[in-house]
């Protein structure tokens, strides 16, 4: 375990009991093996039920957001890596939408990921545009694990220097590479969200936020949230984050975040 990882069981019953927002990756932190188990779903739930916020905040596209926001027991959801917020209001039957670019700006991007799409699929063998990419509204998602068979690192390393040739930023998931053109991430859209939706300053009110995620993609969050958890599985970029998470969970994916569920509900 690297000295930056402290066990989950660690996190004090005070600090635990001081959490009022939980922020979640999905990919591999709410799943497991690509699959929501209801080991997770039902953790969401009791967390929502108990009062507390429960926000995802993920790389998935903006038409799994939009279900997302809708159907599942949250109260909003950051996709595309920070690209935007959707948030379903029961009451009014609406979708509040907020974009961090213009739709005249997403627009210009989408044609010059277009065309640095061909040369990633042509300079890296084996690459794949994501599955879900038709859903997508901000970035370009190239897979190199998810339904094609797993590309090493060092291919997975060209992915992201291709991005950054063309001016793009690029951060890896568990699955795939992200690319956008922006300057925003999962922290700056979440901090957006939580003063837009909650009116919370997350600067002075982190010690009443906890964030978990397994990947590259999440470091800006473990960087900022004190409160900041992998589940086991984010040992398997040992060397590859920026920032690493200050607690980890025994179990990984969909049931160490159960197992978080558990520790924050225990003293509640």
């Amino acid at each position: 375990m690297s000295k930056g990882m402290a066990p989950l069981g660690s996190l004090s019953a005070e600090r635990r009991r001081r959490i009022g927002f939980v922020m979640c990756d999905i990919d591999d932190t709410l799943t497991t093996d690509g699959r929501l188990l209801a080991a997770s779903f039902s953790a969401m739930e009791r967390l929502h039920r108990a009062g507390l916020v429960v926000l995802p905040i993920t790389g998935r596209p903006a038409g799994w957001c939009d279900h997302i926001a809708r159907m599942w027991p949250v109260d909003g959801v950051v996709g595309e890596n920070g690209a935007f917020y959707f948030r379903y209001d029961p009451a009014a039957k609406r979708m509040i939408r907020a974009y961090w670019m213009s739709a005249e700006e997403r627009a210009t991007d989408r044609r010059r990921l277009k065309a640095l799409k061909a040369r990633i699929l042509r300079d890296v063998p084996g690459s794949a545009v994501a599955s879900d990419q038709h859903y997508r509204e901000a970035d370009l998602a190239i897979d190199y694990c998810e339904d094609v068979p797993r590309l090493p690192p060092a291919e997975v390393e060209r992915i992201v220097a291709l991005f950054e040739e063309a001016g793009a930023t690029a951060k890896v998931s568990s699955i795939h590479v992200n690319g956008w053109f922006g300057e925003y991430d999962k922290l700056s859209m979440t901090r957006r969200m939580l003063c837009e939706c909650h009116n919370v300053d997350a600067d002075a009110d982190r010690d009443t936020m906890l964030f978990v995620g397994d990947s590259p993609n999440d470091a800006p969050m473990f960087s900022y949230f004190p409160n900041s958890v992998g589940v086991a599985n984010v040992r398997d970029f040992a060397g590859r984050l920026s920032a690493e998470p200050a607690y980890v969970t025994r179990a990984p994916g969909a049931l160490g975040f159960a197992e978080l569920a558990d520790a924050l509900l225990s003293v509640r």
